[in-house]
């Protein structure tokens, strides 16, 4: 049944089927090899999204349609500009800064991609070519699946089982996306110097920056809220989903003005269609995962992997390579999907910390929404500034780097990851 089901996934994604309905095919496929009773499929898809967790996706994508629409993008640019703009490659630390406060609003790449784009990315042209404008943004918001909140590390926490909270997922997060922030600056700082970029905007001072920063703290308190409260305890992930969904209509409504009545029903409705991907994917690899498990994928992988080494770092290695490849080629959620339930029960087996690498698992899928061929980041950058792929590929390679050479430090150094969570007692 395995090797049917994956024939036939992998023929279909090839010749261009959307990879949700691929996984559905190529499970029914499975279960025709296997002579299963085809009522299997419809019961695996309900019990897969008929899931009170997941409900915390599509409420943190509404939660950040409804922030962007409210008019925060000019608060966070503001201030980030009053904080960093007068330096070497000052644009574009505007952009990464604004990108890591969009981060902890937003939980997702793609949707941070696009409100950062429309406004930053015209202002960054006057100084910098196209290509690197681009490339700067899409880095930026490469940050939103990595700081917390962030809808991977709910996926990945949702095929993981109990093994992995979704609060301790959020928390390792949080120092690798310092790292990442400050690597991206300091690319940015190296850069402008070598191309010769001009100085932008005004020198520093502690009274424009207070004063920007009293008018952007209402967004930069709806993270402490939500994830504050997530970690403490107070209320579940899917709690604090609606938490940021109420706390964004308040702040659009009474605080920034700008979120209009007229604002609800398109956000609403791009909210539904980005759950409604995830979603889609979730259950119709709900058969795939079933099949696989009982033809005992699992325990034939791990016993594979600790016949080639029985050292975890190996076996870490190893995995991390082919995700780099897997990354490339495969939706990140779709990957999520259907690796995660053959590799965390493995990793388990090895004595590796959950944590460490379901972090590692999620930061791995998020840097391939930066490569090609699939880097589905460059993509939507690429739709909204009209820049060319190939110009953009050009310019995000440093970048990237950037987070390669941090998820190396993290393999290392697993402290970087595990510290937080552990101190609040994940």
């Amino acid at each position: 049944m395995t090797i049917v089901v994956i024939l036939v996934f992998f023929t279909l994604a090839l010749l261009g089927m959307p990879l949700a309905f691929a996984l559905g095919l190529a499970s029914l496929g499975g279960l025709l090899a296997g002579g299963i009773e085809l009522s299997v499929l419809p019961q695996r898809m309900m019990h897969a999204v008929d899931s009170f967790p997941l409900m915390a996706i599509p409420l943190f994508m509404l939660a950040g349609e409804l922030m962007v629409r409210a008019g925060i993008m000019k608060r966070m640019i503001h201030f980030a500009n009053a904080l960093v703009g007068r330096v070497h490659g000052g644009l574009a630390h505007v952009a990464i800064v604004a990108g890591m406060m969009l981060a902890a609003v937003s939980g997702a790449a793609v949707a941070s991609a696009s409100a950062l784009g429309s406004p930053l990315v015209p202002a960054m042209r006057k100084t910098y070519d196209d290509g690197y404008s681009s490339a700067v943004v899409a880095s930026a918001a490469n940050l939103g699946a990595i700081i917390p909140p962030s809808n991977a590390m709910i996926v990945y926490a949702l095929m993981a089982g109990s093994a992995v909270s979704v609060g301790g997922l959020f928390m390792a997060g949080v120092v690798p996306g310092i790292l990442l922030t400050l690597g991206f600056m300091t690319v940015a700082s190296v850069l402008s110097v070598k191309r010769g970029f001009k100085l932008t905007g005004d020198a520093f001072s502690f009274r424009t920056a207070a004063i920007e920063a009293w008018r952007a703290l209402p967004v930069l308190a709806m993270p402490v809220v939500v994830v504050g409260g997530i970690v403490g305890g107070v209320f579940t992930p899917t709690e604090g989903a609606g938490i940021a969904v109420a706390y964004a209509v308040i702040v659009g409504f009474c605080v920034t003005r700008e979120l209009k009545i007229s604002d609800l029903a398109p956000a609403l409705f791009q909210a539904a269609i980005g759950a409604a991907m995830v979603g889609a994917l979730i259950a119709f690899a709900a058969g795939v995962t079933f099949l696989f498990t009982i033809d005992m994928v699992p325990a034939a992988m791990a016993e594979f992997l600790q016949g080639v080494s029985d050292n975890p770092t190996v076996f870490l290695v190893l995995v991390m390579s082919l995700l780099i490849v897997v990354g490339m080629f495969i939706e990140s959620n779709a990957a999520y999907i259907m690796l995660v339930p053959l590799f965390a029960p493995v990793a388990g087996t090895f004595g590796i910390d959950p944590l460490l690498f379901g972090f590692l698992f999620v930061f791995n899928l998020v840097i391939g929404m930066m490569t090609p061929p699939v880097g589905v980041v460059l993509f939507v950058m690429s739709g909204i500034t009209r820049v060319k792929m190939a110009a953009l590929i050009r310019n995000v390679w440093p970048y990237v780097a950037v987070q390669y050479a941090v998820l190396i430090l993290c393999l290392i150094f697993p402290g970087i990851v595990t510290w937080l969570p552990r101190a609040l007692g994940y």
